[in-house]
């Protein structure tokens, strides 16, 4: 016997005509049938499933709502057509945001639409989502209207409040489920409805599938074949990711340890990357020597062979001093044919220009505020690659209190956090212990005093509240040894 899902999958794959009794009864059956009974009374439906109707739809709304005409708040709607299939849709109401002010407003919720997007993506689905639900101003754009001709009165209709869509094969039923489960567990999630125990795992996938959406690694082996196709990268992320773990790892790996590491610091200088003088003393008299920098020392160094040049937390230096006239090297794809000549002569020679084997590693702290970002004309010469916390490193190397700390903290940033604050999630660095000991040690002389900064700071003022309280849960596990939920 099928479950409620697959029979109102169906439904929805079918299109129009729709069935005598239209949705309400399988949208009612979705409680007691997939969620718990108990939160039916969070629910109420919408039916105009019939062609006497300019724009047939079905679905859920918030119950504040009346029982018929304009609705406010979040949606899930369904548009059905008539030649079979229909598109699966998030709405605001053409009443507007209210009641769902909080709900739609919420970085989380725009987050998690955005990643159900992709996440259908890679299960061969088309989908679409708008940057923002709340911008009712913002219309379906031309290209989804081309996409989906079928459903151009639905789309012109409702063009300013549909923020999501999603097409249901009409020909394929387990794609049709695939895509009505994503959208109704996402919607239940959100309203904080709970599965049957039956189909909890089926739903704690596909949230724990958005959830690492969120924070997607690139491994070494990407971000060598991003060197080899660009030459100069920089990985970046918040303190306690593995950057420059990373970085020695490729330079290891990949480039057999043929490879320097630097670390720029604000006391960094031109003399010290590309080339300065240097004092000495011959027949009791002082004169000045060439002393090559970094740079041109890693550019003979990769005269015969691949050279990978690592640059540590390369925007604590003043980049635009740093490089110099040497910027201008900097060119993927036209290295070869790009000279500058330099104020003292290496070798003989003044001219100076990038060898393709020299490859350039550089990693970034983006939390620290305190550091300018790093200028246009520099950062297009750049390939950047985020690195935020693997949770898989804590669950491999951390115990139960870790990872659960670590999806708590995880859970409120991508919950509360605006987007430039979103990467200041502290890295996996701060939760890795074999005990339970070892990590109240961490914990108390790592962890919080990073939080506690941030929050002297103003850099969580947004949602400092909800960090504080997750900050003062961390202090009692601390101070008892015990995580209190």
């Amino acid at each position: 016997m099928a479950d409620a899902l697959t029979e109102l999958s169906e439904l929805i794959a079918h299109g129009l005509p729709a069935p005598e009794g239209g949705a309400r009864p399988l949208l009612h059956a979705l409680f007691g049938g997939r969620y718990h009974q108990r939160f039916s009374s969070q629910a109420a439906t919408r039916d105009p499933l019939t062609l006497s109707v300019d724009v047939p739809f079905a679905g859920l709304i918030h119950p504040d709502n009346p029982v018929s005409g304009a609705y406010g708040g979040a949606s899930l709607v369904w548009f059905p057509s008539e030649d079979g299939g229909s598109i699966l849709t998030f709405v605001v109401g053409t009443a507007g945001l209210s009641p769902d002010e909080g709900l739609l407003s919420r970085p989380g919720h725009r987050r998690r639409v955005r990643a159900l997007r992709h996440h259908l993506a890679q299960e061969g689905v088309w989908a679409w989502a708008k940057p923002d639900p709340t911008a009712l101003g913002i219309t379906v754009p031309g290209f989804v209207n081309r996409r989906l001709p079928d459903f151009k009165k639905a789309l012109k209709r409702y063009a300013g409040e549909i923020y999501a869509i999603a097409e249901v094969p009409k020909s394929d039923p387990k794609a049709a489920r695939r895509v009505t489960q994503a959208f109704f567990d996402l919607y239940a999630f959100e309203r904080g409805w709970i599965a049957l125990r039956e189909f909890e795992s089926e739903y704690r996938e596909l949230i724990d599938a958005l959830r690492a959406d969120l924070f997607t690694r690139t491994q070494e082996c990407e971000v060598n074949r991003l060197l080899q196709e660009r030459r100069f990268v920089i990985l970046q992320g918040p303190p306690g990711t593995g950057k420059t773990r990373m970085a020695e790892q490729i330079k290891r790996d990949f480039f057999d340890d043929h490879g320097t590491t630097v670390q720029f610091h604000p006391a960094v200088t031109y003399e010290d990357f590309i080339i300065g003088l240097s004092p000495g003393t011959s027949d009791k008299s002082l004169h000045f020597n060439v002393r090559p920098g970094w740079l041109v020392e890693a550019a003979l160094s990769a005269q015969e062979k691949p050279f990978l040049l690592v640059i540590d937390e390369i925007n604590r230096a003043d980049l635009g001093k740093v490089l110099g006239e040497a910027i201008y090297l900097f060119e993927v794809g036209e290295e070869a044919s790009r000279v500058v000549q330099l104020p003292y002569a290496v070798n003989g020679s003044t001219s100076f220009t990038l060898p393709p084997n020299l490859h350039i590693l550089g990693t970034m702290n983006t939390a620290d505020r305190s550091i300018a970002p790093i200028d246009l004309a520099i950062r297009r010469r750049f390939s950047f690659v985020n690195l935020p916390p693997d949770p898989e490193v804590i669950k491999a190397n951390s115990c139960e209190t870790g990872v659960t700390a670590f999806a708590v903290l995880q859970d409120v940033f991508t919950e509360h956090a605006p987007d430039e604050a979103l990467d200041l999630l502290p890295g996996q660095s701060f939760f890795l212990a074999k005990t339970q000991h070892e990590l109240q040690r961490r914990f108390q002389f790592e962890l919080l005093p990073l939080l506690d900064e941030y929050l002297r700071g103003g850099l969580v003022a947004s949602f400092g509240s909800e960090l504080q309280g997750i900050r003062d849960q961390i202090e009692g596990f601390v101070h008892h040894g015990v995580w209190f939920e």
